[in-house]
């Protein structure tokens, strides 16, 4: 149980004042930034502002009170961005809550089964390549805004390549005020984090602040937030999506991409959190609080929220060091929410796609990508690329599910040659307790080495077993096999029909733990006989040889 107890509980034993003023001075740093962030990744998901302020306080608190890391800070984050998108264009709002609760459930359900551990298996190609694609998304979707591109009448593109396609074609439509504001904005974002002694000032509260003065000050005809969405100061309300039995069947994968996208996400967040602190999370308790902070966000208005690596990190250097920060994060922009979110209608949009150019920059990881290009095998590679492409030319949820099927089936290719059924061989190791050099054995008996697992994708080695005419038992020494499955213990079952047929004894040495036990579910224990199992090759070898004589 103690893997899912909140880090809170923990960390509130001998908690000192000052470390509470340091808690509180952090959360109100990463609250400055996370509202302008909050904002563009809203924008970015297809809904409107506030919505992802609300994602910042409800997820924010939940998964602060509730979480296994002392200081991870969650909310809205660019993964999530073109899945939102998506799911907001096909199904609306409501299909959005919808695959966001459920997703929810999945993600406490991962924590009580225990599935924290389990995040690690998958492949790190598989994990740049998406994200490397993510960014690209991000970074084509915002091509619009920050050169002030406007589309024909009608014209409302959802995929990726649509929105590639629609930019170049609306070219003409060019706002040279836009892309000014927005190259602005852009210089401020990566010049402001050069000078010294101003970095705790956030750059994008900056490049906000510099674009509305310039759209308000200078005749630049530019749109804002204010001129193409309806802003809200409301507080978050409870609303109840409505959902039926086909709308659950249609957001259903979605749902499955957000949980595992958000695990993978919060608990990488965790790690890095971990390696800055010197601290472990618990990675059981994160799942549980990443699935009831996305669950009450969607009840409460907001998007899919989990871990921000960037905004935990500025939590830990700003003297965060307790889940407070993160839930005085969470107050301070519901605060900020009710004063000041009217003012967020001023806003360029040319900044907020600056914004989330840098935020796309950030997150592309093009030097790992790079580096895998050149150092890893070609089948690595071509799970990057693979993972890469789909994400940018369909969607997430195709691109994991085929960069996972890939990287399986290598696996299994891989794990197939490893594995061998071979006739006896004779070493020369003295320091071999096992070593079966100069034994004689009889012509009779014939001796297999299996090594490596028995599965689905190696079972028919066993079929290459052969017998002679004058063949009366057939060892298998199987010390070397760690596990079976159920389509290898068939094929074991075959081999023993074929040596029932002919007259010969099959007799087993050296069974492991886990291919026992498969063995005994499936009554062949009982079938070959308990005295044909023997624990060690010379065991093996005498009971072959008295069956013979």
């Amino acid at each position: 149980m103690k893997n899912l107890k909140p880090m809170l509980f923990t960390t509130l034993k001998g908690y000192s004042k000052e470390q509470f003023i340091k808690d509180i001075v952090a959360g109100i740093i990463v609250a400055i930034i996370a509202l302008p962030l909050s904002i563009a990744l809203a924008l970015a998901s297809g809904v409107s502002p506030e919505k992802g302020i609300y994602t910042a306080i409800i997820a924010g608190f939940v998964i602060s009170f509730l979480g296994g890391s002392t200081v991870q800070i969650s909310g809205p984050t660019a993964a999530f961005a073109t899945i939102v998108a998506g799911v907001v264009a096909k199904n609306g709002l409501d299909g959005l809550a919808v695959a966001t609760v459920m997703a929810g459930i999945i993600l406490v359900l991962m924590g009580i089964f225990k599935f924290g551990k389990l995040i690690k298996f998958i492949p790190y190609p598989i994990a740049t390549g998406f994200t490397a694609g993510i960014a690209v998304t991000i970074l084509i979707g915002q091509l619009k805004d920050f050169f002030g591109v406007t589309y024909a009448q009608g014209v409302s593109p959802i995929e990726t390549t649509e929105k590639l396609a629609a930019f170049f074609e609306s070219i003409g439509t060019f706002n040279w005020a836009a892309m000014l504001v927005g190259l602005v904005s852009l210089a401020v974002l990566i010049v402001w984090p050069m000078i010294p002694k101003v970095q705790v000032i956030p750059a994008s509260l900056i490049a906000v602040i510099v674009g509305i003065l310039m759209v308000q000050f200078l005749p630049l005809s530019v749109n804002t937030i204010g001129d193409l969405y309806t802003i809200s100061n409301k507080l978050p309300a409870f609303q109840m999506p409505n959902v039926s039995f086909d709308l659950v069947k249609t957001v259903l994968p979605d749902a499955f991409t957000i949980a595992v996208l958000a695990a993978i996400e919060s608990l990488l967040s965790c790690v890095v959190a971990d390696s800055m602190t010197n601290t472990r999370h618990r990675s059981n308790m994160e799942l549980v609080a990443q699935g009831a902070g996305n669950i009450a966000s969607a009840l409460f208005g907001g998007i899919p929220a989990t871990g921000a690596i960037a905004r935990t990190a500025a939590n830990i250097k700003n003297g965060g060091r307790t889940p407070i920060s993160g839930i005085v994060h969470a107050i301070v922009l519901l605060l900020i929410l009710v004063v000041l979110m009217p003012y967020a209608s001023l806003i360029p949009m040319p900044t907020i796609a600056a914004i989330l150019f840098i935020v796309a920059y950030n997150m592309c990881q093009w030097r790992p990508f790079v580096k895998l290009v050149k150092t890893a095998p070609k089948s690595d590679i071509a799970i990057l690329v693979l993972t890469f492409v789909f994400t940018v030319v369909f969607d997430l949820v195709v691109a994991i599910g085929v960069g996972l099927v890939v990287a399986c089936l290598l696996l299994i290719k891989r794990l197939s040659g490893s594995a061998s059924v071979d006739s006896w061989k004779y070493i020369d190791d003295e320091n071999d307790p096992d070593s079966i050099n100069l034994r004689k054995v009889s012509k009779q008996i014939k001796v297999y080495e299996v090594s490596g697992p028995l599965f689905f994708g190696v079972a028919e080695k066993l079929a290459q077993i052969e017998s002679e005419d004058e063949t009366k038992c057939i060892i298998l020494r199987m010390r070397s096999v760690p596990s079976l499955d159920i389509t290898a213990m068939n094929e074991l079952e075959s081999l023993y029909e074929k040596c029932k047929e002919k007259g010969i004894i099959l007799i087993l040495s050296h069974v492991n733990e886990q291919p026992m036990k498969v063995m005994k579910k499936a009554g062949f224990t009982d079938k070959i006989g308990a005295d044909n199992f023997c624990s060690h090759i010379d065991e093996a070898i005498t009971h072959a040889e008295k069956i013979v004589k």
